[in-house]
């Protein structure tokens, strides 16, 4: 199993690309389902999260290609051949729940396994499946698969989440835009990619507004059509290289980056004592006077703090002067990583739903595990500033959701290599 080595203590200088969405790609993927026309995702990243939702569509029936290095996937479901995910691919990602919605909406009837994925919580089913109620799906669980069928066709209705869930609001827009009539998101989730799913569903025929505010109306259609769409920057591997500098010293040029993607995580970072500047292609992050200053945070749905960042800002909480408070709002069990940054010497209290840093001078290389995708990245940071060598386990974590993180950061003056094992 692969390892990353880390040789904490060079400070970072140059340019960091970003990569398309994780989050968005694979909620766009799934929309293919929705037309007998070819879909094209430009700026795609190459993870392996892509890679099993790929593997996901063409059980499905759907033509998947990848072009230009992976940066481009290619779909066409103009022949879909089952209706069933199973529990085989399903059981590798969350996201692969993200079929649902569309099947229902274009061959009346789904069978999809209850998803796996990161150990970080419950993330129960029960708002995507109440929603899909709501539009006339009929829903059963049996033998850990969820059985979902609507023979005459979804109608469009009011749907209001008890909670913003990014997930449910995707798979319910997904459905809306083919119900008949006229459905409305209430309480609906307002990340960017929800954003980048209903400007590709719009250049799929779609009509759909609202979507970014807290309730999205859609009209539904007949059909749609093929599209090309480019996926939107991603907002955690630009915060996650953003906290790099921020950790490390020095200053790293993020292209691609846009402020508006992480406005909350911006703020306080900015408090901590990083500069942040907009450049021609991107954001500048810079830190070059000493340790940063604690800063509490609390973890919200979008615009707030991004639960998905939580771990990376408690990194570099670690070296801050002072004390900071961490608030986990969005996911239980999302504290895996403290004690692996307890081991690189850290100072961490965790009671319950809230982690109480007091910040040390210099932490310690050691040897630690990847607990989950945003852990495993969060203890790569840690050794950027950490004294000697860092060595971290169980990185196929990593690979679902940052692409070639040893390249990017390496190609910065990061002193960083993956072991293969």
């Amino acid at each position: 199993m692969d390892k990353i080595v880390v040789h904490g203590g060079a400070e970072l200088s140059g340019s960091i690309p970003i990569a398309g969405a994780k989050n968005a790609c694979l909620a766009l993927m799934p929309a293919t389902l929705l037309s007998d026309e070819p879909l094209t995702l430009t700026n795609a990243p190459r993870l392996s999260d892509i890679a099993t939702m790929g593997e996901l569509l063409a059980s499905l029936g759907v033509e998947v290609s990848r072009m230009q290095d992976g940066k481009v996937v290619a779909l066409s479901s103009h022949a879909l051949t089952s209706h069933v995910a199973d529990y085989e691919i399903v059981r590798k990602m969350r996201a692969s729940n993200l079929v649902l919605g569309p099947l229902l909406a274009r061959a009346g009837r789904a069978v999809v396994s209850l998803p796996g994925g990161c150990a970080i919580g419950a993330r129960p089913m029960d708002i995507h499946v109440t929603a899909l109620e709501a539009l006339g799906a009929t829903i059963e669980l049996r033998d850990g698969y969820l059985h979902a069928e609507a023979p005459g066709g979804l109608k469009g209705a009011r749907v209001a989440m008890r909670f913003p869930s990014v997930g449910a609001t995707e798979n319910t827009l997904m459905a809306a835009v083919l119900a008949k009539g006229t459905t409305v998101i209430e309480n609906a989730a307002r990340e960017p990619e929800i954003v980048d799913l209903a400007q590709c569903l719009t250049a799929m025929g779609a009509h759909i507004e609202g979507a970014g505010g807290p309730a999205i109306t859609i009209e539904g259609v007949d059909r749609l059509h093929g599209a090309t769409h480019a996926v939107v920057p991603d907002r955690i591997e630009l915060g996650t290289y953003m906290l790099a500098p921020a950790i490390a010293g020095g200053s790293v040029n993020l292209v691609g980056g846009r402020l508006g993607l992480l406005t909350a995580f911006c703020e306080k970072l900015e408090a901590a004592g990083v500069e942040i500047t907009e450049t021609d292609d991107g954001l500048r992050v810079t830190r070059r006077n000493g340790r940063v200053s604690a800063v509490d945070v609390v973890t919200e749905v979008f615009p707030g703090f991004p639960t998905d960042l939580q771990a990376q800002m408690m990194a570099l909480m670690c070296t801050a002067e002072g004390t900071s408070v961490l608030e986990e709002r969005i996911f239980e069990n999302r504290f895996m990583h403290a004690p692996e940054l307890v081991r690189m010497g850290a100072q961490i209290d965790v009671q319950g739903g809230v982690a109480t840093v007091t910040g040390v001078d210099r932490l310690r290389g050691a040897p630690v595990m990847a607990t989950d995708l945003r852990a495993s990245v969060s203890l790569i940071l840690a050794g950027l500033a950490a004294e000697g060598e860092t060595v971290v386990n169980r990185v196929y974590h990593l690979d679902r959701g940052y692409e070639r993180v040893e390249q990017k950061l390496g190609a910065c003056g990061a002193r960083i290599e993956r072991v293969r094992g």
